[in-house]
Parts: structure tokens; sequence; C-alpha cells
């Protein structure tokens, strides 16, 4: 996959409206390649760019980034080969144990996540598991409630990246942990929906380790010549395959030593 740039300055605008429209009406749109089929991995960050830019100007917060498509289920449930990243707002937060309303959203998914919170800002490239490591003041169990905007769930790499990796929301619980008092690689994860285990896993489905999904984060930022500030609520990734809800569902997600994180969905 290219990282050139196809797309004009005008294309890029055209596809975030498309994509920003897609979002606030609920709306699925045909994937973005069905329109340029040239799109490279680099068009589709600068969509999503000009996203953030938009959200931010709206009065939205970045608190953090999320790391999408980092295990093997993920990728092959989507049909990809390579991770992708997604930035975090304000409003995408929910409160654990949150009644979640589903009006906003096409098709929403939820999977649960270790989540990093950073006390020194990274930056890459080169940027390794272990500078992650050091710089993360405690880890926190987490789910994130994914939502592609793209027809059928059914998308590319360049598409899903300028559609923010499908974030929609997301929610921390649990208890906060100190990473050296964690072995991250092997923390067991259950993922219920209505009292029924639908997902289980281990934490090394995510690249081995959550870490390094997060210094793949920070080296594509540094691509994009940008840095993971301090204070960052990053998201690394779905342990399990993401799995469909809607309203009347609650879904609790169990993590051997980070406790559980648990919502229901409404209308």
């Amino acid at each position: 996959m290219s990282d050139e740039l196809t797309l004009s300055r005008e294309d890029v605008v055209r596809l975030c409206e498309r994509v920003e429209g897609a979002q606030s009406r609920a709306q699925a749109i045909p994937k973005l390649t069905d329109e340029y089929p040239r799109m490279t991995v680099a068009d589709g960050y600068a969509v999503q760019n000009e996203l953030r830019r938009r959200f931010v100007a709206q009065g939205q917060r970045l608190v953090g980034w999320k790391a999408g498509l980092t295990s093997k289920a993920k990728m092959r449930q989507m049909g990809v080969d390579v991770p992708s990243i997604g930035f975090l707002t304000d409003r995408m937060a929910c409160p654990e144990s949150s009644a979640i309303s589903v009006s906003g959203l096409i098709h929403p998914r939820v999977e649960c996540e270790v989540a990093f919170v950073t006390r020194e800002t990274l930056r890459g490239p080169g940027c390794t598991a272990q500078d992650v490591l050091a710089a993360t003041d405690h880890v926190l169990p987490a789910a994130e409630i994914i939502d592609s905007r793209f027809a059928g769930f059914k998308f590319d790499l360049p598409s899903v990246i300028a559609d923010n990796s499908s974030s929609a929301r997301f929610v921390g619980g649990g208890r906060a942990r100190y990473v050296e008092d964690l072995d991250l690689r092997t923390l067991g994860v259950v993922l219920e929906k209505n009292g029924e285990i639908l997902g289980l896993g281990a934490s090394a489905a995510v690249l081995g380790h959550p870490a390094e999904a997060v210094a793949m984060l920070v080296n594509i930022l540094a691509g994009l010549g940008e840095s993971l500030p301090a204070g960052s609520f990053v998201m690394s990734g779905g342990i399990t395959e993401a799995i469909p809800v809607g309203p009347g569902d609650s879904v609790v997600a169990r993590f051997q030593e980070l406790g559980s994180v648990s919502m229901r969905f409404t209308e």
C-alpha cells in the first residue's frame, strides 16, 4: 500500500465532508475507494487529519488515540493486513456502567482493550514497547464501541483510516494498575453480552503485547509529523473480535488483574 498522497486538497475536503456527514446523520456510505480506487493510506490519514481539525474547531477536545485492527482476529474479520490509528475526543467518552444510545450509530460493535495513560510525551520514529512502558502512568480496562460508517461494515484500509478507524465511543473502567505490577502479555479477557460469553482472549493477541500497539501508534504519528502528548488516553486495540450490540443489550468485559468494565445500550 503506497504512502504517497494522490488526493488533491479539494478531494480531501470533499471526502472529509462525506465521512463527517455519515457520522453525524448515522447513514452508511459506500467505501471511499469505490470512487477513488487509487486512494492510499497517506490519503486516508489526510482525510482523518481534516476530520480531527474540524472536530477541534467545533469545540471537541482531543484526549487520546486508538490503535485499530491490531489483533489477527480483527485483521481477519475486516480483511486487512496492517493496523491503523484514530483519534479520540472528549465527546466520544462514556462513563463506566452508563447507558449508551445507539440512535446515532449505524452498526455498533463492542470490543475490549487495555488502555494506557501516559505521563511522558512519546515520539517516534523508533519508539519501542519498552519506551511505552517507561512513559506509562497506568493502565486500565476499557471497551470501545466502534461503528464503521461504510455500508455492510465492509471497507479497505484507506477508507477505514479516513473514517477515523471506526471510532465512535469508548468506556474506561475497572481499576488503574501500574505496568510493573502486571504481565501485560498474558492478561485473560472475557467479553459477555446479556450474560453469555461471546469472546475470550489474551492480551498477547494485540501484536504480541499491547505496548507494541502503542509503540506502532507513536511511530505512525511520527510519520504524520506528530507525537503522543503526556496525559494521553490510548486504546491499544481489540483483544477479541468485535460483537454487535443493539438496544436492550448489556455488555461486560472482565479482565484478569484489571477488574471489569460494563455498559448497556438504549435506543
